[in-house]
This record gives C-alpha cells, sequence and structure tokens, in this order.
C-alpha cells in the first residue's frame, strides 16, 4: 500500500522534516521502553519483595522525611517526586511535534489544535512538578542553622507536597496535564485514520489509549476504588501505540527519496505501509 496525497494520489514529504521524524521516532521508542513506565511504583515493588535492599519501603509521608531521603539518596529521592516524568513528557512533547510535521496534511486545524493541547499539558507538568522545588529546599534545610529557618523550610515543603503530592497523586497540575495530553494524543489518533501515512490499527490503537485515559476521570469520580483499571489499561494500550508511532516515524524518515515535483516538497514513490 503506497502513501497517497490527498489532492495528487502521490504524497509528498519535505526532505526538511526527515531529521524530525526520526527525532520523533526515537523520542518515541525511548518513551516506550523506559519513561512510559511508572518507576516511583516499580522501586517500591521491587523494594518490598526484596530484590531491592536500600532506601524506604514506602514513600515518605512527611516534610522532614523527604528531606532526609534527598539527602541521603538524591536519585531514589528525585524518582519518587516523579522527577523522570519530566523526561518523558518531554520526549512526547518531541513525538507530537514530528506527528504534526506528518499530519498536517491531513489535518492542519486539527493537528494545530492536538499540538496545543499537548505543548500546554507539558508545561502545565513541568511547572507543576515538586522535585527540584522540594531538592532546593532539602538542600537549604540541611544548611540552616536556626530553628526558626527550618520552620519556615518545613512549612514551604509542605506547601510544595500540597501542590502535587506524589504519592497519593493530588494536585491539579498533574490531573490537568495527564488530561490535556490525553485530548491531543486521542484528536491526533483520530487524524491518522485520515492519513495514509499511519494504518488505521495504529490510529484505533491510539483512541483506544487516549479513551481508556480519559476513563480514568470518570472512574475517579464514580468508582475512585477502581481507578487503577483505567489507567493501567491505557498506559498498556499507550506503550504499544507509542512503539507503533516510533516505528513508522522512523520509516518515513529512513526512505530514500527519489523525485522532486510538487509545491517544492519531495515525493517519495514507492514508500510501503509497515503496519
Amino acid at each position: 500500500m503506497k502513501i497517497m496525497d490527498q489532492g495528487t494520489n502521490a504524497l509528498t514529504i519535505d526532505p526538511a522534516y526527515k531529521g524530525l521524524y526520526k527525532v520523533g521516532a526515537a523520542a518515541a521508542l525511548i518513551a516506550a521502553v523506559i519513561f512510559r513506565r511508572n518507576l516511583d511504583a516499580e522501586y517500591m515493588l521491587l523494594r518490598n519483595v526484596g530484590m531491592i535492599k536500600v532506601g524506604p519501603v514506602a514513600p515518605p509521608s512527611t516534610v522532614i522525611d523527604w528531606f532526609m531521603l534527598l539527602q541521603n539518596n538524591k536519585l531514589l529521592g528525585l524518582t519518587l517526586l516523579n522527577l523522570f516524568d519530566i523526561v518523558n513528557y518531554a520526549l512526547v512533547g518531541l513525538m507530537f511535534l514530528a506527528l504534526f510535521a506528518a499530519l498536517r496534511q491531513a489535518s492542519k486545524s486539527f493537528m494545530a489544535l492536538a499540538a496545543s493541547l499537548g505543548f500546554l499539558g507539558i508545561a502545565v507538568y513541568f511547572a507543576s512538578n515538586q522535585a527540584f522545588s522540594m531538592l532546593s529546599l532539602s538542600n537549604q534545610y540541611a544548611a540552616a542553622t536556626l530553628d526558626t529557618q527550618r520552620a519556615m523550610l518545613l512549612a514551604a515543603g509542605q506547601a510544595v507536597l500540597a501542590i502535587h503530592n506524589s504519592a497519593n497523586y493530588q494536585g491539579v497540575g498533574t490531573y490537568m496535564s495527564f488530561f490535556l495530553v490525553s485530548i491531543a494524543g486521542l484528536i491526533i489518533a483520530a487524524v491518522m485514520l485520515r492519513s495514509k501515512l499511519f494504518n488505521k490499527s495504529t490510529g484505533y490503537v491510539g483512541i483506544l489509549a487516549n479513551a481508556l485515559g480519559l476513563g480514568y476521570y470518570i472512574t475517579l469520580v464514580f468508582a475512585p476504588a477502581l481507578v487503577f483499571i483505567p489507567i493501567s489499561a491505557s498506559a498498556l494500550f499507550l506503550l504499544i501505540w507509542y512503539i507503533l508511532i516510533g516505528s513508522r516515524l522512523w520509516a518515513i524518515g529512513s526512505k530514500r527519496v527519489t523525485s522532486s515535483n510538487y509545491n517544492g516538497t519531495i515525493r517519495q514513490d514507492a514508500i510501503s505501509q509497515q503496519f
């Protein structure tokens, strides 16, 4: 099945974006394999079954406990504060950028909307993640010599945790960022169904993954004890979707250009649909 253009029956691919396609592909695959996982939950599981011998068996419950953990083991403390979710969101941002370049011919308006919502969601998470704020407060607490200084830093730490508590997933930033990124993913998956660049099965997997992610909010309201079901199912299908996206973007970016003729872009006459 060849890639076709809406107006000329030959989809054109601007060679200027080939590097972006490869970057987006790498970001999608890295996000799927490494950062799409809940690293803090994985650590706690391995710690409680005895495969990891160091560190707490539960996330710290008080500000002072967080400060002590960050002083004794910065990497572990930052992991439990979801630092690596920032990396994941950054990778997703690169993937969205490559998808916008690839799918804008299918629907420029919907892809612009998806990109706007996606990048807004990413920005919200960057602003609301408390990892570096807690690390800075922990360092100040360790250097403080007066009780009044330490009391003020403890109060500041409590305020930071109230904004985004990584253990209980409380905080507007976390909910809003995931919601916006899921909406963006749903729009992108729908546009995939209109494009010859991606197989329809990739679009359907994306719709299912992001719809399940949005189902988390419904479950949170009406059946909070079951919130793990939609979020876990969504994570599985997102992993599959990212792998499909990464593989396809890499294939598009790696194909040899054969001729040029349409609106200053380059036509690839024999790109076979792989998925």
